[in-house]
C-alpha cells in the first residue's frame, strides 16, 4: 500500500511523530486502528438502535400519541 499525503500533511505528521517520540508509521498505524475502531462502534450502535426500535415498536407509538 501507498499512502499519499501532500507536503503540508507530511509535514503535520512528522511534527506530530516528534511530539510523541513515535515513527510517523506508527502515528499512522494507530490512527487507522482509531479509524477502524470508531466506524466499528458507529455500526454497532446503529445496528442495535434498528432493533430496538424494531423490539419497542408498540410502546413508541402509543408515546408518540
Amino acid at each position: 500500500m501507498t499512502l499519499r499525503l501532500s507536503d503540508e500533511q507530511t509535514e503535520a505528521l512528522r511534527r506530530r511523530a516528534e511530539k510523541e517520540g513515535r515513527s510517523m508509521q506508527q502515528v499512522v498505524h494507530a490512527a487507522v486502528e482509531e479509524y477502524i475502531a470508531r466506524h466499528d462502534a458507529d455500526e454497532e450502535v446503529r445496528r442495535l438502535g434498528v432493533a430496538a426500535v424494531g423490539r419497542w415498536r408498540s410502546v413508541l407509538d402509543r408515546l408518540g400519541e
